[in-house]
């Protein structure tokens, strides 16, 4: 039998499952922003994003071995301001190593293509070449630069800052604190970049842009600072992500960490309007709770494969996505 098939198991963890999928969608939702803003800007599907999510993991993991956090399988109980503390370094941590990779990647990649006037193909595949570049400079470079601390072909030790407990319970569904933590900072990352696009001076060059480069540029906006910023953006959010899912899946440093989850992620963007900010954290928080339907009422390793076909079967009704307003065409 290639796939069990409990409805019944679905009616049975409902709540539990909900709040499972919304932990989980959080986290696709702010890797989802970068690909949104990057793909609204520049018409661009950023591939190695995955990656830069994947360096945020290490770069937070690098920040707390440098304040002398040990990282180990148990979980830690230091009180509360001393957990804040470090969930604040591993934060910072990851989104300054997350951003600074995204920028770079638009220099050293991208930028040279936009002044040669290459195709988009060309800048598709060279997506998908830097997103393998980078897995493999962590795979095997980083480990000689840092005495086999960071990278190599094993997960890191894992990093468990906070320990879950239960706070309360939602129709006999447990929310944990952690769950709580996830949802709620991502929530708060994704409005405030949404008052950000919509609501200040540098927003409005980003939108404007993403609906007409050209007369943004004579109007005296710089396309290129425009750019940069995008990806900084994009970046630091992944960077972000990154800590609330090693909140989630302490386990889950490893130098293709990223991939799955950078490809829910682009799912999730698309699902919700490619280009749309809010589509993107609705797109998210859909796919998470609804691969966590599937995996209940098909099984574990369908898990995978229910968000994609999720995505395929909104995408045949809706072409643009649920919401579909596109960035260029924001409300100004």
């Amino acid at each position: 039998m290639l796939a069990s098939f409990d409805i019944g198991a679905l009616g049975h963890s409902f709540w539990a499952l909900t709040i499972s999928g919304l932990t989980y969608g959080s986290i696709y939702a702010l890797v989802a922003v970068g690909y949104t803003l990057v793909y609204g800007v520049l018409r661009l599907i950023n591939f190695a994003h995955s990656e830069i999510f994947m360096l945020g993991m290490f770069g937070q993991y690098a920040a707390l071995m440098m304040f002398g956090f040990a990282p180990q399988g148990d979980a830690y109980d230091m009180g509360v301001a001393q957990t804040l503390m470090y969930l604040g370094l591993a934060m910072i941590g990851g989104m300054v190593v997350s951003g600074a990779a995204a920028v770079g990647l638009e220099r050293v990649a991208y930028r040279p293509l936009r002044r040669r006037g290459a195709p988009a193909l060309v800048f598709l595949i060279t997506a998908i070449g830097a997103s393998f570049v980078l897995q493999e400079f962590v795979h095997f470079v980083l480990p000689k630069l840092t005495n086999n601390t960071l990278g190599g072909l094993n997960a890191q030790q894992p990093i468990r800052l906070v320990s879950p407990s239960t706070q309360f319970t939602i129709f006999g569904a447990t929310v944990t604190n952690v769950d709580i933590a996830i949802v709620v900072s991502a929530l708060a990352l994704a409005f405030a970049t949404d008052r950000f696009i919509n609501g200040t001076k540098f927003g409005r060059g980003i939108r404007s842009v993403a609906q007409d480069p050209v007369t943004a540029t004579l109007m005296g906006v710089s396309r290129e600072r425009v750019i940069m910023l995008t990806f900084l953006i994009g970046g630091v959010l992944a960077g972000a992500a990154a800590l609330l899912y090693t909140l989630r899946v302490p386990n889950g440093i490893i130098y293709n960490g990223g991939f799955i989850l950078g490809i829910k992620a682009f799912c999730a963007a698309v699902l919700g309007g490619i280009g749309n900010l809010r589509g993107a954290l609705l797109g998210g928080l859909l796919l998470g709770v609804m691969e966590m339907y599937g995996q209940t009422v098909f099984g574990n390793e369908w898990r995978d494969v229910v968000a994609f076909v999720v995505l395929v079967l909104v995408l045949m009704f809706r072409p643009t996505g649920i919401l579909g307003e596109s960035l260029g065409r924001a409300r100004a």
